[in-house]
């Protein structure tokens, strides 16, 4: 009889997964060359994902309940802060050094998914990022039919300010980009709110 996987290493192996996409890419995985970088072999692998599908579904949802998490850990995401100084912690967070193959991950998925090669596969963090990000808005008072509205622009607009900076390497015009960004936000939600 078959052992049950252990939900515990699934998730630190998982953690592993996603930090070696961050390093590597996505659209070059190959199991074996996984496995010998985890330091095991394809049948642990294959214990605890059906296939490569069910591996790449699995880290996907990873990413995401690591990224959300962190943004939910962010200073001022209670309310205390604005969405704009929420979006500028955000950017800086992102854009560190230490932080970059994330970000470069996510950009990949998002170029994959838009190339129609990784349906069914598009993790809650694309997927429902505006829906997350149209809560953060609602809870400061934006009415519903805004929010999602509002969010769709800003996180359209952020995502396309990345790209400019990961792509151009000029950091300073885009980041005066974001900063205006970030004031348009906060006046988005302040007129949205009244």
């Amino acid at each position: 009889m078959a052992r049950t996987a252990d939900p515990a290493r699934r998730e630190e192996l998982l953690d592993r997964i996603v930090d070696y996409l961050a390093e590597r890419g996505l659209s070059t995985l190959s199991m074996r060359p996984l496995a010998e970088h985890l330091g095991k072999s394809t049948r642990v692998l294959t214990h605890h994902f059906e296939d490569k599908e069910e591996l790449l579904s699995a880290t996907m949802r990873r990413l995401d309940e690591r990224h959300r998490a962190w943004l939910r850990s962010l200073p001022g995401w209670d309310g205390s802060d604005s969405v704009g100084t929420i979006v500028r912690r955000t950017w800086e967070f992102q854009l560190r050094e230490d932080n970059l193959p994330i970000a470069r991950l996510i950009h990949e998925i998002e170029g994959l998914a838009a190339g129609g090669r990784l349906t069914g596969l598009v993790p809650e963090l694309l997927a429902d990022r505006s829906a997350f990000v149209a809560s953060l808005l609602r809870d400061r008072g934006v009415p519903e039919r805004d929010a999602l509205r509002i969010s769709t622009l800003v996180n359209s607009a952020y995502t396309g300010l990345q790209l400019d900076v990961l792509t151009t390497g000029e950091r300073e015009r885009v980041d005066e980009a974001l900063h205006q960004l970030a004031d348009l936000v906060d006046e988005w939600v302040e007129a949205a709110a009244r």
